[in-house]
């Protein structure tokens, strides 16, 4: 007992020089035993949320929280995952773990100019593309980008140009990101390589991991 207190203890220090970190501390039965920001360590079930972290699902050695609006998996002995809205210079690189869903498709939680969307990853897609009608819920205007032709699975049609102010996907954020709004209805926002060029990208089985550089 006296071991695992100094565990905790010593957890809780170092997630006081990262406040914006959260941490798989341990498994403790059903219950993931998390550090935020510098808050002491906690034991939830899933369902249960400290510091803007959820706990999704527990695991053996692992678990699935929702962290800035994204799911991400934490493993125990794995350093802490930034929950912030960029990565500061010198600071530890931020990262973003998508689950794949049942099509094999990498969906989640993001913000475009600072309004909620749902994104789906492309990494053949040289931009960012928006459906018109989305693009104008988010406040861009199509008229106000450049007007470009362009080829789809149902022949050429009418698209926009923009610039983006901003988009982020959980913790990862870009700004002045170049897009496209198309006239053809999208369920998604499609985020292509003009968003995930700044990040490394590695596929490990059902889980696609996005980290800064």
């Amino acid at each position: 007992m006296k071991a695992l207190l100094a565990l905790l203890a010593a957890l809780a220090l170092a997630a006081a020089a990262h406040a914006q970190n959260v941490q798989l501390a341990g498994i403790l039965g059903g219950k993931a035993l998390l550090v935020v920001g510098a808050g002491a360590p906690r034991a939830l079930a899933p369902g249960e949320s400290v510091g803007g972290a959820r706990v999704v699902s527990v695991g053996p050695d692992r678990a699935v929280v929702e962290v800035a609006g994204a799911r991400q998996v934490l493993r125990l002995g794995e350093g802490p995952v930034s929950v912030g809205s960029s990565s500061a210079a010198g600071g530890a690189p931020q990262r973003l773990v998508l689950q794949a869903d049942a099509r094999g498709h990498f969906v989640g939680s993001g913000q475009v100019n600072h309004r909620a969307v749902q994104f789906i990853v492309d990494t053949g897609a040289t931009t960012v593309a928006i459906g018109r009608l989305e693009a104008e819920r988010l406040g861009v205007k199509p008229g106000e980008g450049q007007a470009v032709r362009m080829q789809t699975a149902n022949g050429t049609t009418q698209g926009w140009r923009v610039r983006l102010d901003s988009v982020r996907a959980g913790p990862l954020e870009q700004r002045d990101v170049d897009a496209i709004i198309t006239n053809e209805p999208m369920p998604y926002v499609l985020l292509g390589n003009s968003f995930l060029r700044a990040y490394e990208m590695t596929r490990r089985g059902d889980q696609l991991v996005l980290q800064s550089r």
